[in-house]
């Protein structure tokens, strides 16, 4: 019996993002793997998986050793991702990227914002949908996209908590204030419409049948909104959804959060992520240091 031919890289791509889709991988991250994987079928052909080498693909790498660690990190851990599910599928005996390293990276010390910075964002808000989504992306340290898919039913008022979808499917329950309770009621009683999305477009959207209504706020308009109110305060350069999730996390660390409470609050899988946040909280490391040592 003749042995079965490995399909193409492009037919086996089309199989790869459909499987990594139906184990509720994002549109974002789909995206991700299929431009990886483009690029490599522009660079060497269209050819049959058996026919791919470890040579190849660190020719293919070393084509883009001008890119940032971080970057070509991320085409390693795509390649690296892509032969592993298609030597598990067995379209291959072998797999070529077994051997591929991802290059060393010094630690990255996320941005974020002071306190006065919080208080100049607050403050250059000038409408309640603004305040509404300011309040929600500190307190809460969502990422943009489990923003914009937080529906109204998903809130829990009396506990002031939300259930939100985030990476690779997984749900978790973040929590608010007050402050962002008041604007969030405040944003919810001044909207007319039947939308059952949290944050809804500014301007309705014409319907087929002639009338206007509201529709769920992608995520491109989120951060244009983000943006648009960090340039009234001077801090545009500064200032993005994801920052904003990075300040609730220094903020917590430096007020004697535990790093394994940060961590389940932010969604991190690896304590090590969390880690990086710790590096920001001078304060907190002072305070411990005067409580502890002794003279």
């Amino acid at each position: 019996m003749s042995k079965p031919t490995a399909p193409r890289l492009s037919s086996a791509t089309r199989l790869y993002l459909a499987h990594k889709k139906l184990e509720g991988y994002s549109p974002h991250t789909l995206k991700a793997y299929e431009l990886q994987l483009r690029i490599l079928r522009r660079e060497i052909a269209d050819r049959t998986l058996d026919q791919i080498t470890l040579d190849d693909l660190r020719q293919h790498l070393a084509a883009h050793a001008h890119l940032k660690p971080a970057s070509l990190g991320h085409k390693v851990r795509s390649l690296r991702s892509f032969f592993r599910w298609a030597h598990e599928e067995e379209l291959l005996t072998k797999n070529p990227a077994l051997k591929l390293k991802e290059p060393k990276q010094g630690k990255r010390v996320p941005k974020h914002l002071s306190v006065e910075d919080v208080e100049r964002l607050r403050d250059a808000c000038d409408r309640p949908l603004e305040h509404a989504l300011i309040e929600l992306l500190f307190a809460t340290g969502c990422r943009v996209g489990e923003i914009h898919r937080i529906n109204r039913d998903d809130i829990d008022w009396q506990q002031r908590s939300i259930v939100v979808m985030g990476k690779g499917a997984k749900e978790r329950e973040v929590y608010f204030g007050a402050r962002a309770s008041i604007w969030l009621h405040r944003y919810l009683d001044a909207r007319t419409d039947n939308c059952t999305a949290l944050i809804v477009t500014e301007r309705r959207q014409p319907q087929p049948g002639g009338e206007r209504a509201h529709q769920r706020m992608s995520i491109a308009q989120i951060e244009y909104v983000v943006r648009r109110i960090a340039r009234r305060c001077g801090l545009e350069d500064r200032v993005t959804p994801h920052v904003l999730r990075h300040t609730l996390a220094t903020v917590l660390l430096n007020q004697g959060a535990p790093l394994v409470a940060v961590q389940s609050i932010l969604g991190h899988t690896k304590p090590e992520t969390t880690q990086l946040y710790a590096t920001l909280s001078g304060g907190a490391r002072r305070r411990a240091y005067e409580r502890f040592f002794v003279q």
